[in-house]
């Protein structure tokens, strides 16, 4: 039986390698594609690491209520198409989704059945050194990524499951427990 697995944490706490270490040991999984309309990060291809869309066609999208969920943050959009789960669901495809608190919190109300998962860093402390030694952002971008933290570990009580990134290889034999 597919599964829909839900994976969110704030900014900068690695769950995007903590994923791809994942699923390099675990090929029969799937990472889903969102949509945004932020700016592409160098190395990023369109359909691989995100579908890019201007603002005007999110807008369009959202209007015809073609999003599980979508949000707002940090001046972009980022959403996930529910034709592109379902059809994953559907192949028999166990599913990965990352994506952000709310949206995770979204999906679990119109898929009852997804197991949500939040991955937090050791410490605060470890997080802003982590978003600032990415250095993709701007001071005013990181300053609203941080800002935004205690939100999401609110939110994040509503979840399954944690898993703590204090190493990527602890944090995927934490994921492996839980996906397998």
């Amino acid at each position: 039986m597919t599964k829909l697995f839900v994976i969110s944490g704030s900014s900068g706490v690695g769950k995007g390698t903590v994923i791809k270490e994942f699923l390099n040991k675990h090929p029969g999984f799937k990472l889903s594609v969102s949509c945004t309309t932020r700016r592409k990060r160098e190395g990023e291809v369109h359909g691989e690491n995100y579908f890019f869309l201007s603002p005007e066609e999110f807008k369009e999208c959202i209007s015809n209520d073609e999003f599980l969920e979508w949000a707002e943050f940090s001046g972009n959009y980022y959403g996930t198409k529910k034709s592109f789960v379902e059809e994953c669901l559907q192949n028999g495809d166990n599913l990965i989704l990352e994506i952000d608190t709310k949206g995770a919190l979204n999906v679990k109300k119109l898929k009852p059945e997804a197991v949500l998962i939040f991955i937090v860093p050791p410490s605060l402390e470890e997080l802003e050194a982590r978003l600032r030694g990415r250095h993709t952002e701007t001071e005013e971008a990181i300053q609203r990524r941080l800002a935004s933290i205690k939100p999401e570990l609110e939110n994040s009580k509503q979840f399954d499951y944690q898993v703590v990134n204090d190493t990527v290889e602890n944090a995927v034999k934490q994921l492996e427990a839980i996906l397998l």
